[in-house]
C-alpha cells in the first residue's frame, strides 16, 4: 500500500525522506523511485508528496524532478532556443544564464525550485549592483525556459510567476544637438569612416544594418537604400543574418548630400578594385584593408572624433537616437520617423522619445490656433508676444480711486 501512496520517512529533526514509486523501467524492468529530502515540518513533506502523486496520476513526467537546472538549461538552449534565435541573441541568452542563474540555482533540482528561490536569486543580483534592465532581461530568459519545461511536462507550475522585479529606471537619453551634429560630420567626413557616420546620422539605422549594406541595396535613380540584412561577427567569422524583426526590412530615402557622398565612395571603390563596376556582393563600408567593419572598433573611432571635436561622448548606437530626435524636432510626422527607424508603431516611437512631446505639443497648438482663430480674432495677442509669458511675482495692485494730494488737501504745519 505504501508503494501506491508513497512514503514519508523521518531522517532527523525536521528532515523527511519522501519516496514515491514511479513504475518499472521499460528496458530493464527495474522499479523506479523518486526520493527527495524535505526540510521543515511534516506537513511540508506531506504537501510535496501530494503534489508528486497528483503529477504521477495525471501521467506527467515526474522523473523530470531528478533533472538539475543546469542539465535542463543545456537541453533547452540546444533544442528549443538555438533553432529559433539569431546567433547574437543566443549568445546573450547563454551568457545571462551562465553569469547570473547557474551559479545560484544550477545544481538545484528543477522541480525543487520554488518562487522564493527565484526571488532570492534576483535579490542577490540587486545586491551585486546589477541594473533593473539586466535583471528583467535575465528573468525573461529564465521564464521562457520554465514555460517550455511546462510544455514538456517536466513542471506543473512556473516558479518564476509572481516574482517581484526591480523598478526599471529610464536612462536619460544622450544625443547630439543640431550644432554638435554638424560639427561632428564636418570632422568625420575628413576620415575614412566619414560616409559610415553620414548614413548612420541621416537614416537612423542600427549599426548592424548599415554595416551590412551592399551596393545592390542602393537605388541611385530613386535615391533610396533598402535594409534587408544585418552583419554579425561569430566565432567562425563574419556572416549575414536576418533583420531584428520583419518590420525592420524597410526602404529609406537618402538625403541628397548623403547620396553624393556615397557616389564618391563608389568611385573610390571602383578605382581601388580596378574594375568598371563594384561587385554586387561587395559591402558598401569596409575597413581601410577592405574587410568588414567591426562595430566595436568603429565605436572607438566615433568616440575619438567626438573627443577631438569637444562634443559630449555618447554611444555609437546613440546616433540612431540623434537622427530620430532631429527628425521629430524638425516637424517630421512620428509615423514617418517610425517607418524610417523600423519601429513596430508610431506609438512606440513617441514613447521612446517622449522628451520631445512638450515641444511638439506647443508648436502644434500654435499652428492649430492660427488656423482656427486667425490674427484678426486675437486682439489680446500682440505681434511677437510669447504664448506663455514668464511667470514671476506679481506686483501689488494699485489702490482704487486714489486720493490725489494737492495744495488743498495738504496739512499745513
Amino acid at each position: 500500500m505504501a508503494r501506491k501512496t508513497g512514503q514519508i520517512v523521518g531522517r532527523g529533526r525536521r528532515r523527511w525522506l519522501v519516496r514515491v514509486f514511479l513504475g518499472r523501467d521499460r528496458e530493464t524492468r527495474r522499479r523506479r523511485y523518486l526520493s527527495r529530502t524535505v526540510h521543515g515540518p511534516v506537513r511540508q513533506a506531506q504537501s510535496y508528496l501530494n503534489k508528486v502523486l497528483r503529477e504521477r496520476d495525471l501521467g506527467r513526467r515526474v522523473e523530470g524532478i531528478a533533472i538539475t537546472l543546469n542539465e535542463y538549461l543545456n537541453r533547452w538552449l540546444e533544442t528549443a532556443a538555438k533553432p529559433k534565435l539569431r546567433d547574437k541573441s543566443y549568445q546573450s541568452y547563454e551568457s545571462l544564464l551562465r553569469r547570473y542563474m547557474r551559479p545560484v540555482l544550477g545544481e538545484r533540482d528543477l522541480a525543487a525550485i520554488c518562487p522564493l528561490d527565484i526571488q532570492a536569486a534576483y535579490q542577490q543580483l540587486v545586491d551585486r549592483g546589477l541594473s533593473g534592465r539586466t535583471i528583467r532581461y535575465t528573468h525573461s530568459v529564465l521564464r521562457s525556459a520554465m514555460r517550455q519545461a511546462i510544455r514538456w511536462r517536466l513542471l506543473s507550475q512556473d516558479p518564476t510567476d509572481g516574482a517581484q522585479l526591480p523598478r526599471l529606471r529610464r536612462r536619460e537619453m544622450r544625443v547630439l544637438s543640431a550644432d554638435q551634429s554638424r560639427a561632428f560630420l564636418s570632422a568625420a567626413l575628413k576620415t575614412h569612416y566619414g560616409p559610415v557616420f553620414a548614413v548612420a546620422l541621416s537614416t537612423g539605422m542600427r549599426p548592424s544594418e548599415y554595416l551590412a549594406l551592399k551596393w545592390q541595396d542602393i537605388d541611385w535613380d530613386r535615391g533610396t537604400v533598402s535594409v534587408v540584412r544585418t552583419l554579425e561577427r561569430s566565432a567562425g567569422g563574419w556572416r549575414f543574418a536576418e533583420t531584428k524583426r520583419a518590420r525592420s526590412r524597410r526602404v529609406i530615402k537618402l538625403q541628397d548630400w548623403v547620396l553624393e557622398t556615397l557616389k564618391k565612395l563608389q568611385a573610390k571603390t571602383m578605382r581601388r578594385s580596378e574594375c568598371s563596376l563594384p561587385d554586387n556582393s561587395e559591402l558598401v563600408f569596409t575597413s581601410p584593408a577592405g574587410h568588414p567593419i567591426y562595430s566595436d572598433k568603429l565605436a572607438k573611432r566615433f568616440k575619438a572624433i567626438l573627443g577631438q571635436n569637444g562634443s559630449p561622448i555618447i554611444r555609437l548606437y546613440d546616433l540612431r537616437h540623434t537622427a530620430a530626435t532631429l527628425a521629430l524636432s524638425a516637424g517630421v510626422p512620428p509615423k514617418v520617423v517610425a517607418e524610417q527607424l523600423g519601429h513596430a508603431s508610431a506609438a512606440f516611437t513617441l514613447d521612446v522619445y517622449s522628451h520631445l512631446l512638450p515641444h511638439m505639443q506647443e508648436e502644434a497648438a500654435i499652428k492649430v490656433e492660427q488656423i482656427l482663430a486667425g490674427p484678426g480674432l486675437l486682439p489680446h495677442r500682440m505681434a511677437g508676444q510669447k504664448r506663455f509669458p514668464k511667470t514671476g511675482p506679481k506686483k501689488p495692485p494699485k489702490a482704487v480711486n486714489p486720493v490725489r494730494e494737492d495744495k488743498r488737501t495738504r496739512l499745513r504745519a
